[in-house]
Order: C-alpha cells, then structure tokens, then sequence
C-alpha cells in the first residue's frame, strides 16, 4: 500500500480524536454540576487521549491524496477503532470498576449503536458516565448515516450503491455535489433529537433521562440510564412517543433530506419504506393478539407493549419496557427473527435491513419463474427499477457472510464455555447491532456481565463488523488491500 494513504489515514483518525477528546469535557461538567468526583476522570481522559491524538496528528500532517476506495476503507476502518478506544479510557478509569474488556465493550457498544451493556446498577452510575454512552451513541448514529448517505456508495459495498442521493455518478469526488444534504443532514439530526427530548420530558421523564434517552432513540441505541430501561417509567404514552421516534429513526434519512432539500415527495414512496413498515405492524399486531389472549392484559396495553417492542428490536434500538422472554415461546420466536430483519438503509438501524430482503425475495421469485419459462425474461426488481448484477452480487456476498459470522461467533462463544441458546443469541444480536438477546441472561432484563474478557473481545468485533456493513472490515483483510 502507497505510505500517503496509510499516513493519511492515520492523520484523519487523529484528528477525529481530538475532537472526541475534546467531547469529554461535556460529562465532565455534568459531573461537576451534580458533585460527581468522576469529572476528573473525564478530564484526565480527555487530556491524555487528546495529547496523543494531538501529537499523532501532527506526526502524520501532510498534503491529502486523492480520495480513493484504498483510503476509504482504511479510514472508516481506523476512525471506528479510534472512537471505540478514546470512548473506552474513562469508562474503564470511572469508579464503575471495569475491566478493560468490559470497559471498550460497552464503548463499541455506544459507538456502534448496538445498546448491549454490561454495567449493572445504572440508577446509581454517575451521570457523566451516562451522559458519555449516550453522546457516543449520538456521535455514533452520525457516522453511521454519514457512511451510509456520503461514503458507502463511493466504495459499492453490499449494494449501498444503489441508493445514492442523486442519480449523477459522483465519481472520484464523493463529496464534489453534497454540501447542501450535509447541512441538512445535520441540521435534520438535531432537530429531531431535540423534539424528541421535548417530548419525552413533556411526558414525565425529566430533563436528564430525556435528553440521553433522545440521543440514544435517534440513533436507535438503546442504551439507558436505568437497568429497566423504558420500563421504569411506567407510561403507555412514552411507549408510544418513543416507538415513534424510533420507527421514524428507521426510514432512510436519504429521503428526508431529499424532502427537505429538493421538496420532492417521490421519495417517500420507496419500496423499503413500506416493506418495513409493513413487517413492523404485522409483527407488532400478532404480538399483541397473543399477549392479549395469553395474558388477559388490557388490549390496549398489550398493543403499546408490542408495539414498542417490536419498533425496538426492528429499528435495532434495544430499548425494553418489559422482559418480553417471559412472554412467551411464539414472542421469543418472533423477537429473534426480527432481530436479523433490521431497518431501512440510510438510516441508523442495523439487521440485513429491508432493501436487502427485498432484493432477496425477489430473485427467489425470479428463480421460481425461471424454473416454469426458462426461456423467458425474468428481471430482479427493486420497485420501478431493475436492479444490476452488481448489486446482486453485493446483496449477496453481504447475506452470506452474515449468516457465516453468526454462526461463526456462535461457536466460538461455545467453544469458551457458553450454551448453544446464549451463543446464537448473543452472536446474532451483536452482528445485528440490537443490543438485549432472547434468553433470560443476555435478554431485556439481564446483561452481557456473564460474559468474559476474551467472549466481549469476541462479541466487540461482530458488533462493530455488523456496525460497518461487514464487507467494509473484511476486505482490510485480504492481502490483495495491502498490495500497492
């Protein structure tokens, strides 16, 4: 590999951590204001992390190459390592006691928007170090969208190209024509963080849990400030503010800031957009009408349990306002399949999400016909739109390597000493980017705090595989990358 473009590389996630260095004295005033002695870990961390990232940088300065893939995927690559190092030094330095293990688990976690954790007693945690998960949360689901919207579709990883911002090809300058959607990607972000923060405090939460639990359902995170999550506060109607902001945190943020930008309404007729919503109010109503039969609940009640919880575990969000394990076998069943089913692309949910199943189904259908008139033309469509080769081979190479990595990390969490259901439910959520599993350890009322050093180790690395579109990790490991 050209030394510039690993220079440069090096010299941009530095920067990066900088700025993240310099986010750490937003907790470390929370601790201040609140009397928290943990402020002075914040400060400490933020000096240290940000003198290397400093010093890093200046070491590395030099005049930027020419955007290419080569660069693109080492970038992306060190920018999330980075984040989730410089966002794991005052968690593990924070009187929580953490290992370092625990500590840049529960930062990938943030910083990847998955929501698993492995702090136990977040009712008494010390507010700067909630106040840190949710704002890794939130700077996190930025990059996410940022990757999805600007930078993915330059590097054609699993299909992402098929859904750029404007049909002109961008070429060697992914950034030549977006300055307008930047702005308004930012600006759309924001806002709806902040409405959402207004809701939840005008529905009874107060100032402090409604500004974390904002910034962790926009980015659908799911990290809480308490161990029962949204069900510490009791109240259908944040159930269902919250499983709208979420669902809305699902749908492309492409079409929201073509709506904003061009006006044009076209875009909400996406095909995935309706894909999704559909699955979400299926699943959603057939959990209802169980839990109504099952429990004797007020239906009301069991259609905003269901509702929100099912928004949770599609959007992957993670958020809980029940342990929906002990619901029963047909809601278990139905939560670990959504858990691989996802949102839609361009947005800051994970899963396969609903382009991709769609592209799926369809070629399975093309398939079947293909079998009845082999003579005839039988199209792979998205919508309107055939869909190329190109991106088929990408929607696959991506559905495979999914499934081989569940399975994957599943052994290898057996082979270190866990049963078969914990395993596959701890792999397949973390590669989703859900967060809770759906057995009575790892699910909504339990934590990953059974799991060792070495398994978290294990459990980090699918998350942040699951976070980057998996394709854009594993081609860093192939000897042709660093080839020149």
């Amino acid at each position: 590999m050209n030394a510039t473009i690993f220079r440069s590389a090096i010299n941009i996630a530095a920067i990066s951590g900088i700025y993240l260095s310099l986010a750490m004295l937003i907790p470390a005033a929370i601790d201040v204001y609140f009397g928290n002695p943990d402020s002075t870990i914040f400060l400490l961390s933020a000096f240290m992390t940000g003198g290397l990232s400093l010093i890093t940088a200046a070491a590395t300065r030099a005049g930027p190459p020419p955007f290419n893939k080569r660069l693109g995927f080492l970038v992306v690559n060190l920018l999330w390592i980075v984040a989730c190092l410089i966002g794991a030094v005052p968690l593990w330095l924070s009187s929580i006691d953490l290992t370092f293990g625990q500590a840049l688990f529960e930062s990938v976690s943030a910083v990847s928007t998955t929501g698993a954790t492995v702090i136990v007693g977040l009712d008494d945690a010390p507010p700067g170090i909630l106040m840190w998960r949710s704002m890794l949360h939130w700077l996190g689901g930025i990059g996410i969208l940022a990757l999805g919207l600007f930078i993915m579709p330059y590097l054609r990883v699993g299909g992402m190209s098929f859904f750029k911002l404007e049909s002109s090809d961008i070429g060697d300058k992914p950034f030549a024509r977006i300055a307008s959607y930047t702005r308004a990607f930012i600006a759309i972000y924001v806002a709806i963080t902040l409405v959402c923060a207004i809701v939840y405090a005008a529905l009874g939460m107060s100032r402090f849990d409604a500004l974390n639990h904002a910034m962790s359902t926009v980015a659908t995170g799911g990290l809480s400030t308490h161990d029962a999550s949204f069900g510490h506060f009791k109240s259908l109607p944040l159930l269902w503010a919250a499983t709208f902001f979420m669902t809305l945190s699902s749908l492309p943020f492409s079409v929201l800031i073509v709506f904003v930008v061009r006006r044009r309404f076209d875009a909400l007729r996406d095909p995935q957009i309706r894909v999704f919503l559909a699955y979400l109010v299926l699943f959603s109503i057939a959990a209802s009408i169980y839990l109504r039969l099952t429990s004797g609940i007020d239906f009301h009640e069991a259609l905003a349990h269901s509702f929100f919880t099912v928004s949770s575990i599609l959007s992957t969000t993670g958020f809980a306002s029940d342990d929906y394990t002990q619901w029963g076998h047909f809601i278990v069943a139905l939560a670990f399949v959504a858990t691989f089913m996802g949102g839609c692309s361009g947005s800051t949910s994970g899963g396969i999400k609903a382009y991709r199943l769609i592209i799926l189904f369809n070629f399975l259908r093309s398939g079947l016909y293909r079998l009845i008139y082999p003579d005839g033309v039988h199209a792979v469509r998205y919508g309107q739109r055939t869909v190329d080769l190109e991106v088929q081979r990408g929607v696959f190479l991506f559905f495979l390597t999914y499934v081989a990595l569940s399975a994957l990390g599943a052994i290898v969490l057996g082979l270190l000493g866990y049963d078969v259901l914990t395993a596959i439910s701890a792999a397949a959520t973390s590669l989703s980017n859900v967060g809770p599993g759906v057995t009575e350890a790892i699910g909504p009322a339990g934590t990953f705090a059974i799991f060792s050093d070495a398994a978290l180790y294990v459990l980090s690395f699918l998350m942040l595989l699951g976070r980057l579109e998996i394709l854009t990790v594993l081609v860093v490991f192939t000897p042709l990358f660093w080839k020149s």
